[in-house]
């Protein structure tokens, strides 16, 4: 909570992604003043989709009625202390739940929160998940229609850039993490979420619960996972999963240093959230 509140003093946009499940009122209370963003990860629109895949089985639909009734908590203190937070739901869409896409853009709307996302699911490098990204695009007509459930109050988005770009990237040489590092619940640092797992241990860069952040960033460790991610020794198509968080950084990296596109300043309005921990 210092660190929240601290971090948010400095002008820094403090977001969270949390399934909602430990969220209970107290916490809400304490963090949501000093937060700029929170995204509720919601796989299904409906309580026993939602267990099936979130939790143990369909019967068990107590988790989803405990994470909405957390969700809308939020919101409606929002409300009430005219919070600026930005408060969303998502939902990493499989293939195979299509009959979820509608149920949860109803959900987003009536909870009220600021967004529902519709986004694709990244499978890792061994395809544990299985996905078939080509089932995508018979998906296109039935994702028109959650867009046009949005109202004043909820967008409802589809990200279809990554829907689009199926399952391997344009670029080998991974560039993104310099630029966007992740950090897992235990506090693990590593170049990116695809690499949590203990398989990728020597991409791990540091704990924050064990040390400081800026003396992670300046490490050994650091710069030896950022060059290793940016050689010839690493494969960006098959030495990792399906089109993680920093994928929009890479591309325009790799087509800067292949002279495709260069990088120029940015012009217009400054994005949302554009400086967020």
């Amino acid at each position: 909570m210092p660190f929240i509140q601290h971090a948010a003093e400095l002008g820094i946009d403090v977001g969270n992604a949390t399934n909602a499940w430990e969220w209970e009122p107290e916490k809400i209370e304490q963090v949501l003043p000093y937060l700029t963003w929170v995204r509720f990860t919601v796989a299904a629109g409906r309580p026993e989709s939602y267990a099936k895949i979130m939790y143990k089985g369909p019967e068990h639909t107590e988790v989803f009625d405990r994470a909405i009734r957390h969700i809308k908590y939020a919101v409606d203190l929002k409300k009430r202390k005219g919070l600026k937070v930005t408060l969303g739901i998502q939902m990493v869409l499989m293939p195979q739940f299509k009959d979820e896409i509608i149920p949860f853009a109803q959900l987003g709307v009536d909870l009220g929160v600021d967004y529902a996302v519709i986004k694709h699911c990244s499978d890792d490098e061994q395809h544990t998940l299985g996905i078939d990204y080509s089932k995508y695009e018979e998906l296109y007509d039935l994702l028109t229609q959650p867009e046009a459930m949005s109202n004043e109050q909820t967008k409802v988005i589809v990200k279809w850039s990554k829907i689009r770009d199926g399952d391997k990237p344009p670029y080998k040489r991974f560039y993104g993490p310099a630029f966007l590092l992740q950090i897992s619940g235990s506090g693990l640092v590593a170049p990116s979420g695809m690499f949590f797992n203990a398989r990728h241990s020597k991409l791990h860069i540091g704990n924050y619960t064990e040390e400081r952040f800026i003396d992670i960033w300046k490490s050994d460790r650091y710069w030896r996972a950022m060059d290793y991610l940016a050689s010839p020794a690493f494969d960006a198509q098959t030495m990792m999963g399906t089109l993680p968080i920093q994928h929009y950084v890479s591309v325009a990296l790799d087509r800067h240093a292949k002279g495709i596109e260069r990088l120029q300043p940015a012009t217009g309005p400054k994005p949302l959230h554009a400086n967020f921990l």
